[in-house]
């Protein structure tokens, strides 16, 4: 009587563990399934941002209230003047937005001064080098400094957090590894005479210098959609699991 206690405890306690796996197998499922419902709208949400005319840049004022969930990808157009401040490379390997940009290289990222005082950061476009070559962006750059207000028109981008393996920034050579403008004017001084900075930066769509360095350009987003393949696995895993069980089961009660 002891031994069969304990065999009906034990079918018993595997069917209990079988039913939680499945359960869990089939949860998972359904937040692929909503997780793939919300990638679904922000694909929507970003392709009408990045194919709406460009609005003006919002009014400093206005800067606290935005969020990248809310304004990421917008496109705006306003005057500013580049400002005679050293600028900032960040080196990049590729890009997932720019359909034209490719291999080893690094973003150009200027500081500049709209009409009221405040400081935007512009990322004004990709120099192709492997060497993170500082003479070669400070000649392109120098270019861009003209003194003159210049209308630019572009895509709010929010700053990057640097991961656990991101290199360090190199200050001599004004190299940095993410896009954190926040960081580059804290220590090339973009902002250091009181001037407001933007909490985002500019991804540089027009214009283009005559020599084409830095090369900036629209902006594409292709976000990865893999969520239904991922549901259909842990559904198949849950049906696979029930199975199993189902012909352990028989196995069990012939006995």
């Amino acid at each position: 009587m002891t031994g069969e206690l304990a065999r009906r405890r034990g079918t018993a306690g595997f069917a209990i563990f079988t039913l939680v796996m499945v359960a869990v197998c089939v949860g998972l499922g359904l937040w692929q399934l909503q997780r793939r419902l919300e990638k679904h709208a922000l694909i929507t949400a970003l392709d009408e941002r990045l194919a709406a005319a460009p609005g003006a840049l919002p009014e400093p004022s206005q800067w606290s209230a935005l969020t990248p969930a809310r304004d990421e990808f917008r496109r705006v157009s306003f005057m500013a003047n580049y400002a005679r401040l050293p600028d900032a490379m960040v080196y990049s390997s590729g890009s997932a937005v720019r359909d034209d940009v490719s291999g080893p290289g690094t973003w150009a990222f200027l500081p500049a001064q709209l009409p009221g005082g405040a400081t935007v950061a512009v990322n004004a476009g990709f120099v192709q080098n492997t060497m993170q070559d500082r003479a070669q962006e400070d000649r392109a750059v120098g270019r861009l400094i003209t003194g003159q207000p210049v209308k630019l028109t572009g895509y709010l981008r929010f700053p990057e957090a640097a991961g656990a393996l991101t290199p360090r920034e190199d200050t001599v050579k004004r190299l940095w590894f993410t896009r954190d403008h926040v960081a580059m004017a804290r220590a090339l001084g973009w902002s250091a005479d009181g001037r407001m900075l933007a909490p985002f930066y500019i991804d540089l769509e027009s214009p283009a210098p005559e020599s084409g360095i830095p090369k900036p350009g629209a902006l594409s987003v292709h976000l990865k959609d893999d969520h239904l393949q991922y549901a259909v696995t842990w559904f198949a895993l849950a049906g696979v699991m029930a199975i199993a069980f189902a012909v352990w089961w028989r196995a069990q009660r012939r006995h």
